[in-house]
């Protein structure tokens, strides 16, 4: 029992000294790692330095509101469209005003975009021109970021209501660009022009007035040959004939050049074909190369050289109320437009 005794008490005080070393070490634990706490603290305070430090090194950007006005209740809120009373004078002495209707009665040719990037084209160059949105879809006004639900009047009072043009005519949308727009109500215009007189003179009495404040006026044609096309054919001098470097784009061309023939036979004998432009071209592909070469033969002058090609950018422009020659100045499609626009020059 004593040897028993003995060892019992030097296990017990091992023990006890095994205790007292574990707790020492504990504490020493707890002086090298700090408190949750106290680490939380310092967190919050590198991350109080950090945000100081990006705030004062942040870019400050101040927001445009030169098309904006201020209302208490609705905030931020697009400025009034401007009268044609209020235009920016003319630097330069206006000569015969050529008018070209930008027609093909198949939809998705890039009619729209033509009229928009062509104009806005010659504008730049340091022409006057007026575009005349003829198109019940109003995609040429919107895609020159005229919110149509602002608008008093359109093209439509002007046709049907005998309004004066300059009461719709929307001013400086782009250097040396003016817009007479479009809404929906355009639609009901075919039908009420029917038991109208003089129904198919209607938009040549109304732009005749414009002569000889602008170099260009276009005509942006619905995709039809219904009462609107035939008032574009009465009141243009040229076409122009947008055709998309695809198989079906091509059917329908006869049609339409009947069309014209019986218009400047009955109607408008100084109607002509102004050019014919290839859009949407992907030369990657054997079959725009091939309706590019068909299209060049069947109208061997009135080609125009340079063709549109099928961009992003060019599709994009439109949903940001910009003309390719804004949105995308540098790319291959504003190229591609400001080529043609020399070229509409050259050919008078």
């Amino acid at each position: 029992m004593g040897l028993f005794d003995s060892w019992r008490r030097a296990s017990k005080q091992q023990s006890h000294n095994s205790q007292q070393e574990q707790a020492k070490e504990e504490e020493k634990i707890k002086e090298e790692v700090p408190s949750p706490a106290a680490n939380l603290e310092e967190i919050e305070e590198e991350q109080d330095v950090t945000i100081a430090a990006s705030i004062e090194d942040a870019e400050v950007v101040e927001r445009d509101v030169s098309r904006e006005t201020f209302d208490e209740e609705e905030g931020f809120v697009a400025q009034p469209i401007k009268k044609y009373a209020d235009k920016k004078p003319v630097k330069h002495a206006i000569g015969t005003t050529k008018i070209i209707a930008i027609l093909n009665q198949k939809g998705g040719v890039g009619k729209s975009t033509t009229a928009i990037n062509l104009s806005a084209a010659l504008g730049e160059l340091g022409k006057q021109v007026l575009l005349v949105d003829l198109d019940p879809q109003g995609n040429a006004t919107s895609g020159l970021g005229i919110d149509k639900g602002q608008l008093e009047a359109c093209i439509y009072d002007v046709i049907v209501s005998e309004r004066p043009i300059t009461d719709v005519i929307i001013p400086d949308v782009c250097d040396g660009l003016d817009i007479a727009p479009s809404t929906i109500n355009l639609a009901g215009a075919e039908v009420e022009l029917v038991s109208m007189m003089a129904r198919e003179v209607r938009l040549k009495e109304a732009i005749g007035e414009m002569r000889g404040k602008y170099d260009y006026i276009f005509i942006d044609c619905p995709p039809s040959l219904g009462l609107l096309t035939v008032n574009a054919l009465v009141a243009a001098d040229k076409l122009l004939i947008p055709i998309q470097c695809e198989f079906y784009a091509l059917e329908g061309v006869t049609k339409l050049l009947d069309s014209m023939k019986r218009v400047k036979n009955y109607l408008n004998p100084s109607l002509d074909i102004f050019g014919v432009l290839l859009t949407m071209s992907d030369r990657r592909t054997t079959l725009s190369k091939q309706v590019a070469s068909e299209v060049r033969k069947y109208f061997p002058k009135t080609v125009f050289e340079v063709e549109i090609p099928r961009t992003v950018k060019i599709s994009e422009a439109p949903s940001y109320g910009m003309p390719i020659t804004q949105y995308d100045p540098n790319g291959k499609g504003a190229l591609a437009y400001k080529t043609l626009a020399q070229e509409v020059i050259r050919r008078g």
